[in-house]
């Protein structure tokens, strides 16, 4: 299995298309947020991972996001994959993450063993009044 994309989202539809297919329609796509509060505070971004099954593989797996800020592990977020030889599937992950100074964190996202793909999210100061 591979992660096709990875992407902070606000929305996640699933909708059927003509002749038995299936869209999937993401809103919100981000990659920063400006604190809505003073910090420290704690985001809940939700990550949208689209994963392929090639059609010889066996079609089960584990997904894995690690969050880190420098290095450092924030949050981990595992589950179980079962997708159908062939087809492809969506998972929400939210990771919980406390920012206690502004900058940047990385959701490091994997299947099995497999390559990770880096997806960043920066929490920015609010404007100076």
């Amino acid at each position: 299995m591979e992660i096709l994309s990875a992407l902070f989202v606000d929305n996640v539809d699933l909708r059927p298309a003509e002749g038995g297919t299936s869209r999937i329609d993401l809103t919100g796509v981000q990659f920063s947020a400006v604190a809505p509060t003073p910090l420290p505070l704690t985001w809940a971004p939700h990550l949208s991972v689209i994963i392929r099954c090639a059609p010889d593989e066996p079609g089960t797996g584990v997904l894995e996001v690690v969050y880190e800020r420098d290095g450092e592990r924030l949050a981990r977020n595992v589950q179980p994959l079962e997708v159908e030889p062939g087809k492809f599937t969506q998972r929400l992950v939210r990771g919980e993450i406390d920012f206690e100074a502004y900058g940047t964190i990385v959701a490091k996202c994997r299947v099995d063993q497999g390559p990770v793909l880096n997806v960043p999210y920066t929490m920015l100061a609010p404007p100076s009044s």
